[in-house]
């Protein structure tokens, strides 16, 4: 057997909102229908989404409805990957913090989350 393409799929009731905010964030474009949008970037498809009328947005960190995956995207400039975020449509759920495994390294993350509600995190470092 041989996985020949690795596609992150995100469920959103708001499809247009969600698959906007991803080709905009990662440098691409949206390519789609009315129940199923691609992102893609620099020719290569990335990531998936499906419309979901009934989704119920992730309360992160510890809400009913828990999160079950999330994104870590490593950037070159945290401030301004959270700004670009934010003016996409997401929102910051953490400001940022050193990971508690290596609390005195050079690195840092934030927690944000989509225009869906998906938490992910801005890394550096």
């Amino acid at each position: 057997m041989e996985i020949r393409q690795r596609v992150i799929v995100f469920d959103a009731a708001d499809i247009g909102a969600e698959s906007t905010f991803w080709a905009e964030l990662l440098g691409g474009e949206v390519v789609g229908d009315d129940g199923w949008h691609s992102i893609v970037v620099d020719g290569e498809w990335v990531i998936g989404v499906q419309l979901a009328p009934n989704h119920v947005p992730p309360q992160w960190p510890d809400g009913e409805q828990q999160q079950q995956v999330h994104l870590d995207l490593h950037v070159d400039d945290l401030e301004a990957a959270g700004r670009l975020a934010i003016d996409l449509g997401g929102r910051q759920l953490q400001e940022p913090v050193r990971p508690a495994d290596n609390p005195d390294g050079g690195e840092w993350f934030a927690v944000y989350a989509d225009p869906a509600g998906h938490p992910f995190c801005l890394c550096v470092g």
